[in-house]
């Protein structure tokens, strides 16, 4: 198990983004949340195997179709334990 913090910059907010990043982990089996920050970045908390949350990473730079993803910066973390995965409002 492994944990990243992700931080999405860019146009990723009011596109649906933190919606598609819940599918997407869902469909991955990661879990962890997803959250607007007040600087209109998006933040994604993930654990799962490695080789998952680099897929998550590789969708974040794409993300949804209104989307437009400037920069993607990840970092390993300490792993939380999540159960599920969940939007942060």
């Amino acid at each position: 198990m492994t944990h990243y913090d992700i931080h999405i910059y860019g146009k990723v907010q009011g596109v649906f983004y933190r919606a598609n990043a819940m599918r997407i982990a869902n469909e991955l089996g990661v879990l962890g949340w997803v959250k607007n920050e007040e600087d209109g970045s998006v933040l994604v908390a993930a654990e799962g195997a490695k080789d998952k949350l680099e897929k998550l990473v590789q969708w974040c730079k794409q993300g949804p179709s209104y989307a437009n993803v400037q920069q993607v910066i990840y970092s390993e973390g300490p792993v939380k334990n999540f159960k599920g995965f969940r939007i942060i409002r």
